[in-house]
This record gives structure tokens, C-alpha cells and sequence, in this order.
């Protein structure tokens, strides 16, 4: 190997960071390379790890307080209002308050999706604890299970880039499943909700009685 460790895990890091900003960037296929490249004992696939998972946390936390502080003036703007419609912003809004921080988790699993998951988070306002944590714990399992998967699965490097693609698709297979039993334990939650308050009627007194 040509690079030095320090210059590896230097461009595995930018790279990681950079995904919540500019989310096309390949942080998996660097994080899977560097795992991979660890067989030959000059990378630690235990510091690709760490360095990965703190650089997107950090990101990711700075892009949640942007979006909580300037993100919704933004949005307001004529930029802002060409790149997404009020209506589609408000209801994207809703469903973070609504899915809240199970919705937040899941989605850092999709790939093309959870690049956006911080700043929208913040954008809808959603307080630290509820969106913060969620976001490391699924990156450190997400980077955790690609970086131990690379270093022990992949013997060669022309199958690196085939991997890669294979563990994004079940990724995105697990979460798209997940976030459909919560949404419809949300639903079957909500109608349950519906029912109940129909059951009931309140008098103008203030008491409730039950319908007959």
C-alpha cells in the first residue's frame, strides 16, 4: 500500500463528515475500503471505525443545529421555496413529529435518505435528545456492521465496490420495512385513539359519559 495510515484515515473521515452535507459522496465505498485494506495490518479496522462514526456524528449534529437555527427562515426564501413547496416542507414536518425519533433511527438506514435526515430534524424543530441520539446510534451500528463486514467478508478488492451495493440494498430493504411497521403501528395507534374519544361523549358541564 501506497498511502500512509494517517492519510487513509484522513480521507475515511472527510468523507464521512461530508455525507451530510453533500450526500452522493461514496463515505461507504472509502469507510468498506479502508475496513478491507485492514487485512494487511498497517490499518486498524477499529480506528476506521471510530473515525468514521465520530466525523458523521459531528457532521450530522451540525447540520441538525443549522437547520434548527436558520434552516425554516431558508426555506422561506425564493430558493428555499423553489427547492421544496411550504406544503411538502410542512408535511415533512409533520411526519417527523409524528415518527419522531424511531422515524429518525430508521431512516439513517436508507441510502440516499439519511444524508437529509439531520437538517430536516432540525428544520421541524424536533428538541436535541429526540433527534441527536438516534442519529449516532444508528450510524455507529450502520458503520460498525459495514467497516466488521468488510474486514472479514471481502477477500478481494474487485468485489469491494459489489459489496458495497449488496449491503446498501439490504440496508434499505430492513429499513423500508421498519419504517412500515411503525407506521403502521402509528395508524393502528391513532384509530385506537379515534375510537375511544368516540366512545365518549363530553357534557357541557365537563363530565364524560359513555355513548349507548
Amino acid at each position: 500500500m501506497a498511502l500512509p495510515p494517517a492519510a487513509v484515515y484522513t480521507v475515511i473521515g472527510a468523507l464521512a463528515a461530508a455525507e451530510n452535507v453533500f450526500p452522493p459522496v461514496p463515505a461507504d465505498t472509502a469507510v468498506a475500503l479502508g475496513a478491507f485494506l485492514s487485512a494487511g495490518g498497517r490499518i486498524s479496522a477499529t480506528a476506521v471505525f471510530l473515525i468514521t462514526w465520530v466525523a458523521n456524528v459531528a457532521t450530522a449534529t451540525s447540520v441538525y443545529l443549522a437547520g434548527r437555527t436558520v434552516g425554516r427562515s431558508f426555506f422561506r426564501g425564493r430558493l428555499g421555496r423553489r427547492l421544496m413547496h411550504p406544503r411538502r416542507l410542512a408535511r415533512l414536518e409533520d411526519l417527523y413529529r409524528h415518527y419522531g425519533s424511531w422515524g429518525i433511527f430508521f431512516s439513517r438506514f436508507i441510502p440516499g435518505v439519511r444524508g437529509v435526515v439531520p437538517p430536516f430534524a432540525g428544520i421541524a424543530h424536533l428538541t436535541f435528545w429526540r433527534a441527536v441520539p438516534p442519529m449516532a446510534l444508528a450510524s455507529g451500528i450502520w458503520y460498525g456492521a459495514l467497516t466488521f463486514a468488510a474486514a472479514t467478508v471481502v477477500t478481494q478488492l474487485d468485489d469491494l465496490v459489489r459489496f458495497v451495493g449488496h449491503f446498501n440494498r439490504l440496508a434499505l430493504l430492513v429499513g423500508l420495512v421498519s419504517v412500515g411497521v411503525i407506521t403502521g403501528l402509528v395508524w393502528r395507534r391513532r384509530r385506537a385513539r379515534l375510537r375511544a374519544s368516540a366512545s365518549t361523549r363530553v357534557r357541557p358541564d365537563g363530565a364524560e359519559e359513555e355513548d349507548r
